[in-house]
């Protein structure tokens, strides 16, 4: 079995693939780093209450935004697991060409899911869009070139800056609404997060398919937290909640082939 854990700003999502199929997943926050020991006691005590043996773990794959999160992590892995971890990062085998000025600056959390993406939708040109902390928008072509893409806030950081920098406003549950115009300040806040990264996110998958895919339109995957949130919306062709573990669990496969 291999386990794949995805490090963002928020939170760790891990996974459990048996072969090729994801057995378990699993969420903690990120917000609070922890120890090698508090890292390793809770990734084994999850197996442990999913009923599964920490020892049938074979390999680790790690793909992280959070630089200073890894170092406990790796040491984790070594010291409760017995396997030094493999890390998404330059210089692994992806089996895709990566058409950045610097390669080493895209997330590896874009990385995967773009693996991932490649992977699942062959000879599609592709727009990968991750609501997460920020929502991302990456661009790979049909013969897997990742182009590159745009960042934007995302919802929660939207709603955190909204508290923080204006004084009456308070932090607000981020839901679906029905109707643009709030009725009360809860409601207006709620609004304006729901239909304004809606109408960004309109506007760049244009924009990306004007300016990228002029000929041959692309598919649009969505993936991360808040993706659910416009899924009856007709943004997207597909939400793969999970892509971003499933690019893990094939980047870790390719390189233990290498």
């Amino acid at each position: 079995m291999i386990l794949c854990l995805d490090v963002g700003n928020t939170s760790i999502h891990g996974g459990v693939f048996n072969e090729k199929r994801l057995i378990l997943q699993f969420r903690k926050t990120s917000s609070f780093r922890g120890s090698s020991d508090e890292i390793g006691i809770f990734l084994r005590s999850v197996l442990n209450e999913n009923d599964l043996d920490p020892k049938q773990i074979s390999h680790i794959g790690i793909c992280s935004v959070v630089p200073d999160a890894i170092h406990s992590l790796r040491n984790a892995c070594i010291k409760y697991f017995g396997i030094r971890p493999f890390e998404l990062g330059p210089g692994a085998k992806i089996g895709l060409k990566i058409n950045y000025r610097n390669p080493a600056e895209v997330g590896a959390d874009r990385i995967a899911a773009a693996v991932a993406a490649v992977d699942q939708f062959p000879g599609k040109n592709l727009i990968l869009i991750d609501f997460g902390t920020a929502t991302t928008f990456d661009v790979v072509t049909k013969d897997k070139v990742y182009q590159g893409g745009t960042i934007i806030p995302g919802l929660q950081i939207s709603m955190e800056a909204l508290e923080q920098k204006a004084a009456k406003l308070p932090p607000v549950e981020i839901v679906k609404r029905e109707k643009v115009v709030g009725r009360s300040t809860m409601g207006s806040i709620q609004s304006g997060l729901y239909f304004g990264q809606m109408g960004m996110v309109k506007e760049l998958i244009k924009e990306i398919t004007r300016e990228s895919f002029p000929e041959e339109k692309p598919v649009v995957v969505a993936t991360g937290g808040f993706s659910n949130l416009y899924r009856n919306d007709n943004l997207f062709h597909i939400i793969v909640p999970e892509l971003v573990l499933l690019g893990i669990h094939i980047a870790v496969n390719k390189n233990m082939e290498s």
